[in-house]
């Protein structure tokens, strides 16, 4: 199964959040089609525009289809004080918590390495180069392809997913009623958590 990635937040927002989503294509689109029913959603699923309950919901489909993901985590205070108390450059610490998502779901499953990155945060050129090191570090057999979010259901659900772990935490007005609606789901393995102290070992070079 593929792995769909998105993100959210920045080194300036406080904290980036990168969600690596794995399930299938035909899995992402009954999701996203379920929850369009329910919801009448018309248009991007997009994290930052839904309520709480959506959220649990769609959280809820995602599960219930066999959906996994992993969520890196760079707080701008962790890096910033790992850096010399510099502010690492925003790609900088995007790259590297994608190639540790990526990583940790080649370690635990490399038979399909094919991973969907969404292709929103940079220009062309910056997210030719975060593309073209990921699909090197894939080996054999691997391929890494950007994508516009609107025409990927399961980058959409990636998205919702980091933004909801982004709200969890930077501690928004919501945060405290959104970690109630994810934290089942975290018991359960659906999501994991990997936080990242210190980005050193710059994956990518502009």
């Amino acid at each position: 199964m593929p792995i769909y990635c998105d993100e959210s937040g920045g080194v300036g927002a406080g904290v980036l959040t990168l969600a690596a989503a794995r399930l299938s294509h035909d899995q992402a689109e009954a999701i996203l089609a379920h929850y369009r029913d329910v919801t009448g959603l018309r248009g991007e699923l997009k994290g930052s525009r839904i309520a709480v309950p959506e959220r649990a919901f769609l959280l809820e489909c995602f599960a219930r289809h066999g959906g996994q993901a992993i969520v890196g985590i760079a707080r701008s205070a962790d890096v910033t004080q790992s850096n010399g108390g510099k502010p690492p450059e925003d790609l900088r610490v995007y790259a590297y918590l994608l190639d540790t998502v990526v990583d940790a779901w080649m370690d635990r499953d490399d038979s399909d390495k094919s991973v969907i990155i969404d292709d929103g945060r940079y220009d062309d050129r910056l997210n030719g180069l975060v593309r073209a090191h990921i699909e090197r570090g894939l080996g054999a057999g691997g391929q890494a392809a950007l994508i516009d979010s609107r025409r990927s259901a399961g980058v959409q659900i990636a998205d919702v997913i980091a933004n909801t772990l982004y709200n969890v935490i930077n501690a928004t007005v919501r945060g405290n009623r959104i970690h109630a609606s994810i934290n089942p789901f975290m018991d359960m393995g659906v999501v994991r958590l990997i936080e990242v102290k210190s980005v050193f070992d710059t994956p990518v070079t502009v």
